[in-house]
C-alpha cells in the first residue's frame, strides 16, 4: 500500500518523495551504530562550492565585459591600496629601527643602573671619548727601491769604467800623495766622468733632502717624490749659477787660475759627498725611527766635516795664488755660500707652512 500510494503521486511529489527517501536513507546510514558515515555530504558541499565559484567567475566576466573601465579602476585602486599599505608597514619598521627613542642605559631598572655605576672598570656614565680613526692605506716602496738600485748601479758603472779617475780623485781628496799637481792635471783632463759624478751628487743630495723633510715632518709623505725632484733641480740651479758667476768673475778680475782651483775643490768635495751618501740613503729607506735618527745624525756631522774641509782647502789654495785676507774670504763665504742656503731654507719653510 505504501508503494502504491507513492506511485499514485504527481511527478513533483515523486521527486520530493525520492529526495526524502534519499535523505532518510543517508540519515539512517549515518545514525546506524557500527557503520561509518558516508562522504555524500562532503561531495555535495564541494560540488556546491565549485558551482558557486563558477557562478561568481561568470558574473565577474560578464561585469568586465559590460563595464571594463570600472573594473580596471577598481583593480588599480586595490593594487594602490595594497602598495601603500606595504610602504606604510616598511616605513613603520624603518622608523622603529632608526628611532631616536631606543631604550638606553637611563631606561633600565634602578637595580641595573646601580650595578653599572658600581663597576669601576667600565665607565658607563662618564663622558664619552671621541677617537679619531684614519683610513689605513698601504704604501708602496717599489719606486724608491728601483731608484736606489739605479743609483748604486750608476755608481758601479762609473767605478768599473773610470776606475783610474775615481782613484785619482780619492787620492787628491785625502792627500795621500805628494804629486798633487800632476794628479790634478790628470783629473781635469777627464770631463765626462766628472760630469757623471756631479750628476750622482745632485741625485743623492736631492734624495737625502727629501728624507730629511720627511723625517722632520715638514710635509706629507705623499709629497716625497715632488721634493726629490725640487731638491735635485734647486741644487743643479745653485751650482750652475755659482759656476757661471765665478767664471765671469775670474775673467773680469784676471784670476782664471785661482777660480779654476776653487771650483775644482768645490766640485771635488761634492763628488765625495755624493758617493758618501749612498749607504746612508739605503739605511734611511728601510729602517725604523731609531736607526734613522742615528743615521741622520752621523750623516749631518760628516757633511759638516766635508764642508769645513772644503772651506779650509779653498782658503789655503787661494792664499797661495792671490793675496787674500781671512776677512775677505769670510765675507765671500757669507755672501755666496751661507746666505743662499739660508735663503733657500727660509723659502722652503714658508712654502711648507702654506702647504700644510
Amino acid at each position: 500500500m505504501l508503494a502504491s500510494g507513492a506511485a499514485a503521486q504527481t511527478p513533483d511529489g515523486a521527486a520530493s518523495a525520492k529526495d526524502s527517501v534519499g535523505v532518510g536513507t543517508h540519515a539512517a546510514d549515518t545514525l546506524l551504530p557500527g557503520r561509518k558515515p558516508t562522504k555524500r555530504i562532503r561531495k555535495a558541499d564541494s560540488a556546491l562550492k565549485m558551482q558557486g565559484d563558477s557562478q561568481v567567475r561568470r558574473r565577474s566576466d560578464s561585469l568586465e565585459r559590460r563595464h571594463p573601465d570600472t573594473v580596471l579602476h577598481r583593480r588599480v585602486a586595490v593594487r594602490d591600496h595594497n602598495d601603500s599599505a606595504a610602504m606604510a608597514a616598511i616605513y613603520r619598521t624603518d622608523s622603529l629601527r632608526f628611532s631616536n627613542t631606543k631604550p638606553g642605559i637611563m631606561d633600565m631598572p634602578a637595580e641595573w643602573t646601580d650595578l653599572l655605576k658600581s663597576n669601576a672598570w667600565l665607565n658607563f656614565y662618564g663622558k664619552p671619548v671621541r677617537v679619531k680613526e684614519e683610513k689605513y692605506e698601504s704604501r708602496s716602496y717599489d719606486g724608491l727601491f728601483y731608484l736606489l738600485v739605479g743609483l748604486l748601479f750608476f755608481f758601479a758603472i762609473i767605478k768599473l769604467i773610470f776606475e783610474k779617475y775615481l782613484g785619482n780623485l780619492l787620492t787628491l781628496f785625502f792627500r795621500v800623495s805628494m804629486r798633487q799637481q800632476q794628479i790634478r792635471e790628470q783629473v781635469l783632463q777627464s770631463p765626462f766622468p766628472s760630469l757623471l759624478l756631479n750628476l750622482l751628487f745632485v741625485l743623492s743630495a736631492g734624495l737625502y733632502a727629501s728624507f730629511l723633510i720627511q723625517y722632520y715632518h715638514y710635509a706629507d709623505p705623499d709629497q716625497f717624490w715632488s721634493f726629490f725632484l725640487y731638491g735635485s733641480l734647486i741644487l743643479t740651479f745653485i751650482y750652475l749659477v755659482k759656476f757661471i758667476f765665478l767664471k765671469v768673475a775670474g775673467w773680469i778680475f784676471n784670476i782664471k787660475r785661482t777660480v779654476e782651483t776653487y771650483l775644482f775643490i768645490v766640485f771635488m768635495t761634492n763628488k765625495i759627498i755624493g758617493i758618501f751618501l749612498l749607504p746612508f740613503l739605503v739605511i734611511l729607506s728601510f729602517s725604523d725611527h731609531l736607526i734613522s735618527t742615528i743615521c741622520i745624525t752621523v750623516s749631518l756631522v760628516m757633511i759638516g766635516i766635508f764642508y769645513f774641509y772644503r772651506i779650509a782647502a779653498s782658503y789655503k789654495s787661494l792664499r797661495k795664488e792671490i793675496n787674500i785676507s781671512g776677512l775677505h774670504f769670510f765675507l765671500y763665504l757669507c755672501a755666496f755660500e751661507i746666505a743662499p742656503l739660508l735663503l733657500i731654507y727660509k723659502v722652503l719653510l714658508t712654502y711648507l707652512g702654506k702647504a700644510n
